[in-house]
């Protein structure tokens, strides 16, 4: 939830002309504010806890600490639930895209994005929705997908999910935005939303980046599509 000075947004990332090339984006965007540079992970972290900022642009590896433990610590922090993660990524870091998931991050961007699609991409999580519609972020998705853990457990059942709840579950593995998934089993967009409130507290996901893992997990979308 952002206040009336608008999305405020952290910065982390071990390359200094990185940061700033995005603070600047950030800072001559109306409605929005840098309230802050990380070089690493920890310091990533200390700074959500002193800024609260609505955004964090996260990147994976950086020193001391790396994006994803970074991530996991934001995330799992209850005085931080308000902070959503966004990772920098590319191509080739595809091995770290179900970690990063798991770790609560709420979607994906690549480095070369661009400008005007980061800024959707920021105003999108801050809105609270997660970043998995776009092509990039299907292809990653697909990516470990197709490298799945097999030895790890389920960490959550589905028993008591309703068939609908179900489909609606796995177009959201899919990538399928809310209007899709509407479109797809001819619902309004209300009822798609009320579905995934639902899903969400059966599920105690903390969002929707959160019920893609569940898909994986459970085996409700097993292998590549």
């Amino acid at each position: 939830m952002t206040d009336e000075s608008g999305v405020r947004v952290l910065i982390a990332d071990d390359q200094a002309m990185v940061r700033g090339s995005f603070r600047v984006l950030v800072d001559h965007t109306p409605g929005m504010t840098a309230v802050g540079e990380a070089e690493d992970g920890a310091e990533a972290v200390e700074l959500s806890r002193r800024e609260r900022p609505d955004v964090v642009l996260m990147d994976v590896r950086m020193p001391r600490l790396d994006g994803i433990e970074a991530t996991r610590r934001i995330c799992s922090d209850p005085a931080l639930s308000g902070v959503r993660v966004l990772i920098l990524t590319t191509f080739d870091l595809d091995d770290y895209v179900y970690a990063a998931l798991r770790a609560g991050a709420a979607g994906f961007l690549l480095k070369d994005t661009a400008p005007s699609d980061v800024l959707t991409a920021i105003g999108v999580v801050a809105a609270g929705e997660a970043l998995l519609a776009p092509t990039v972020t299907r292809r990653l998705i697909a990516e470990f997908v197709r490298r799945p853990e097999p030895t790890r457990p389920p960490s959550r059942s589905l028993d008591a999910i309703t068939n609908r709840e179900l489909e609606v579950l796995g177009l959201i593995a899919r990538g399928l935005s809310n209007t899709e998934i509407a479109e797809h089993l001819h619902l309004s967009l209300a009822t798609v939303k009320t579905h995934i409130g639902r899903l969400l507290a059966k599920l105690r996901a903390r969002d929707r980046a959160q019920l893609v893992i569940v898909a994986y997990e459970t085996g409700l979308v097993p292998g590549p599509w």
